[in-house]
């Protein structure tokens, strides 16, 4: 029996959860703030999340798959139906997007748009650590982290310690499958995944409860709640790959953003106070593109939008530099174009989090590229 990576990813749950950077000592007595990265993988649609109002061009180029429904944002913006706990938090002033945005990926693999979202590369395959490892390492950071997924998140890689497994589900796979998913990986030289299905079989296991988004949020709230808890939380919501039958108000993509809003209400409820000390922020590797296709979606894309939430929002806005949906303003004619390295979100993140300098994440995390610090125009300090 073979089993591929494709395959193998595809037993993964589609909600996992890890958690990492617990509490140095000194922090029991100051505000620990928290980073909490939300994942979407499979390409989350930014123009269907947060669809520009009013422009008859990308209404006929969606025809099949408009929203019917939508809650408003800005004169110029809308939200999808499907986020409102994300619009209760906009109304609240804790909730803001930067649209028209991407790491810099233009290709359309998910496996190297993935890698690079998690690396913070612009090689794919070329880092063996991620951009929130590195910058953990750079804070000081410990590990001890919490992984729900396995392997190990790439985005946490680089910072010491970040090895427990906890599965989702009640029990871990059986010997007979690890057995096989490690001997298989071995041929393509999967030396971390190896060392971690070693670190699974030799666990004394405490159970995670719960399978679900909502679960798993509450229990991280908690956690990140403690003074001397995890700082980082990383959750990874999967199938927004959606090449036929996107839906509109309702249908496949839908459901994602349904997850990921239920994922901000049960963090919002079970942080309580520390919500506003927290940053919620997603990572996908890239939008999709404008027109729909025969089946009723989207295929893979390019410029997409970040959500972003929590108490360390400075003001509820749509930023960016909206570059148009007309046909010559598109990239290669048929994606929505990005005017802004998202890297320069995540890092200004990690600068408010961790207290650190922008000059010394763009140096150390992001190895010196052209970044634009965006700290004091999203971020409270």
């Amino acid at each position: 029996m073979k089993i591929n990576r494709r395959d193998f990813l595809k037993t993964t749950a589609a909600t996992s959860l890890f958690f990492a950077g617990f509490g140095l000592p000194s922090f029991a007595s100051q505000n620990k703030k928290n980073l909490v990265v939300i994942m979407l993988e499979g390409g989350m649609d930014g123009l269907c999340a947060v669809p520009i109002r009013g422009d008859k061009n990308f209404k006929k180029l969606r025809s099949k798959i408009n929203l019917k429904k939508t809650l408003k944002l800005t004169s110029d913006f809308d939200l999808h139906p499907a986020l409102e706990n994300f619009k209760t938090l906009w109304d609240q002033n804790t909730a803001s997007v930067f649209h028209a945005t991407s790491i810099p990926y233009k290709g359309r693999s998910h496996f190297e748009g993935q890698d690079m979202m998690m690396s913070g590369g612009t090689v794919p395959y070329q880092e063996k650590t991620g951009w929130l490892g590195r910058g953990m390492k750079l804070a000081g950071l410990k590990g001890n982290g919490l992984a729900m997924s396995l392997p190990m998140p790439l985005l946490i890689r680089g910072v010491p310690l970040n090895n427990n497994y906890f599965p989702i589900r009640s029990s871990l796979p059986q010997k007979r499958l690890l057995n096989i998913i490690e001997e298989e990986f071995n041929q393509y030289s999967e030396k971390d995944l190896s060392e971690t299905l070693s670190i699974i079989r030799n666990r004394d296991l405490n159970y995670f409860p719960g399978t679900n988004a909502s679960t798993l949020a509450l229990q991280a709230g908690k956690l990140l709640s403690d003074p001397n808890g995890p700082r980082v939380a990383v959750f990874k919501v999967e199938n927004f790959d959606t090449h036929a039958a996107q839906g509109g108000d309702d249908g496949t993509h839908a459901d994602c953003l349904k997850e990921y809003d239920q994922i901000l209400k049960a963090l919002k409820a079970s942080l309580g106070s520390t919500f506003k000390d927290t940053l919620i922020l997603t990572l996908t590797e890239f939008g999709r593109t404008v027109k729909q296709n025969g089946g009723n979606g989207t295929e893979h894309g390019y410029g997409t939008a970040v959500l972003m939430a929590g108490g360390l929002i400075k003001k509820s806005e749509v930023h960016g530099d909206w570059p148009g949906l007309k046909q010559k303003e598109l990239f290669e004619g048929r994606d929505l174009n990005s005017t802004m390295d998202a890297r320069s979100i995540y890092a200004s993140a990690m600068s408010t989090v961790f207290d650190l300098d922008f000059k010394r994440i763009q140096k150390d995390v992001f190895w010196g590229d052209k970044l634009d610090n965006l700290s004091d125009k999203l971020f409270k300090a």
